[in-house]
């Protein structure tokens, strides 16, 4: 046994003590195995064997906290899939908390002795007061139970670590394309299996049969008004089609972002991210969600815009990013025509949908409904309550307060409201909206700020990604529903790249001087 960072790294091959007893266990756990095979125990093979992956990945974090990055992201996103086929498992769906709390004692040992980049985010101060608010509002006498205070700041505040975890990830561009690479082959197979599963239906990816309190969410079908087509919302490996719809508009700006920047960049890895961008947006269309529709067409022409605008026009390259947005589109066209050609009633019912619903013409359009009447009127229905100016206290009607009040048998609060903002009124009262309102503002003047300092370089396309898939999470998007900035998808993602965004500038400056310097010192030879 080796130390590394003065956390032990495991090397079997060189003790013969742990090698006899890694053979016994494994001798063990065959015969174990197949005692619950014979048995018809399929459940608790599987939650054996997660056990046992489990206690690897918190080996590996321990001896690597960049690794267990890349590990914690990996199950972030396949939890769900064992979830549903474990009947919805509380333990499941708590594990990634507990990797993350490891990833984080693992990283800030690292830290302690200057083994990573120290960073301090440039609106700590709003954060500090929104964070220390919501602390004090667990205690708000309104709240039945202390679990519902418990569970709001874990939603809200327990992934806000990786932003450093993030900053110190990327020291190089080679660290930032190993990054997007593995996220992007992350991202093309969950949005492929999505596809797939908006084609064959709800008996794929789905167990036979869906434990009751996600049956709903993973059975979801939507009717097109005036054509009456019916199209199935697939989830592919979350557990409700909503997460699914999250996830692609957090993977719709990523992708745009790593295309971009390989164009300016790097030939290397082209291939992968445009087919990546060609897969989001067929799955982006098959999804049956409105919401992800008008979000990444919104996205798709803000960024296109914004790539003109920060474009290395002194180097020249302006043609390079006029050849991004038509590797875009070419792509994502591609893509929707294979599927117009192959299962052309699947893609009807979409395109029926979207256009009877969202088109200002359609009889039965909702555009003006959903996007501003409805959320309005929630917000409003926040202030018919009596304790409007001070609350119901942190986590009193969040994401999964239902498991507090089932597992936990806290009484139920029976109270919140279908809008983000309103949602905050309800349980920290209007100061605990306003002060969200700041710390959104300055998160988001910070992340332009920076983008705007990577204007003319390649990073630029990647810099403003992040900053507009910050800004629309914790602004519009938290206004319609404050659960979407609680989704643990979005949220781990959007503070690991808002510390990748703030380290671009240092990245971009070493590498230039680097580029810099390596001319100076073949100028002589070529002379």
């Amino acid at each position: 046994m080796r130390m590394i960072g003065s956390l032990p790294s495991f090397r079997f091959s060189r003790s013969p003590a742990l090698t006899l007893i890694g053979f016994l266990v494994v001798i063990w756990l065959a015969y174990e195995t197949a005692q619950l095979v014979l048995a018809g125990d399929l459940n608790t093979i599987i939650m054996s064997g997660m056990v046992f992956v489990g206690c690897a990945i918190v080996i590996a974090i321990l001896n690597d906290w960049r690794r267990g990055l890349y590990m914690l992201l990996t199950w972030i996103l396949f939890e769900d899939l064992f979830r549903k086929y474990l009947g919805n498992n509380m333990a499941v769906f708590f594990a990634k908390d507990f990797l993350a709390i490891v990833l984080y004692i693992a990283f800030f040992v690292a830290r302690r002795k200057n083994l990573a980049k120290r960073f301090k985010p440039p609106f700590l101060i709003p954060f500090l007061i929104f964070f220390w608010f919501a602390l004090l509002q667990m205690f708000n006498p309104a709240s039945t139970s202390i679990f519902y205070g418990l569970l709001g700041m874990k939603v809200d505040f327990l992934y806000v670590p990786l932003i450093f975890v993030g900053y110190a990830l990327i020291e190089s561009d080679t660290d930032l394309r190993k990054f997007l690479t593995y996220n992007a082959i992350l991202i093309l197979v969950v949005t492929g299996l999505g596809v797939a599963q908006s084609i064959i239906g709800p008996q794929f990816l789905n167990p036979t049969v869906i434990q009751e309190d996600i049956r709903d969410l993973s059975t979801l079908y939507r009717v097109s008004p005036i054509s009456g087509l019916v199209a199935y919302r697939p989830t592919s490996v979350f557990v409700s089609a909503g997460r699914f719809s999250n996830f692609l508009i957090v993977a719709w700006l990523i992708s745009l972002g790593f295309g971009g920047y390989l164009l300016l960049r790097s030939r290397q890895g082209r291939l992968l991210a445009f087919t990546v961008i060609g897969v989001v947006a067929l799955g982006s269309t098959m999804s049956a969600s409105r919401s992800v529709f008008l979000w990444n067409m919104a996205g798709a022409a803000i960024v296109a815009a914004a790539f003109l605008w920060g474009a290395p026009w002194r180097q020249g390259e302006t043609r390079q990013v006029l050849r991004t947005i038509q590797r875009v589109l070419l792509f994502a066209g591609l893509g929707i025509l294979v599927m117009i050609q192959v299962f052309p009633d699947k893609i009807a019912s979409r395109f029926a949908i979207y256009s009877e619903t969202l088109s200002p013409d359609s009889p039965a359009s909702e555009l003006a409904f959903r996007t501003r009447d409805y959320p309005l009127k929630n917000f409003l229905y926040a202030f018919d309550s009596e304790r409007w100016p001070y609350g119901n206290g942190t986590g009193t009607c969040t994401l999964g307060i239902q498991y507090v009040a089932r597992i936990l048998h806290a009484a139920p609060m029976g109270v919140g409201v279908e809008n983000g903002y309103g949602q905050l009124v309800v349980e920290l009262g209007l100061p605990g909206l306003l002060l969200w309102i700041l710390l959104s503002i300055a998160v988001s003047v910070s992340a332009w700020n920076v983008a705007k300092r990577l204007r003319g370089t390649p990073w630029f396309p990647l810099g403003f990604c992040i900053f507009w898939y910050a800004f629309i999470l914790l602004v519009p998007m938290s206004y319609i529903a404050f659960i979407n900035y609680q989704d643990y998808v979005m949220n781990s993602y959007l503070w690991i790249l808002l510390g990748i965004l703030f380290r671009l500038p240092d990245l971009a400056q070493k590498t230039m001087q680097l580029q810099a310097a390596e001319t100076l010192s073949s100028a002589p030879r070529q002379a």
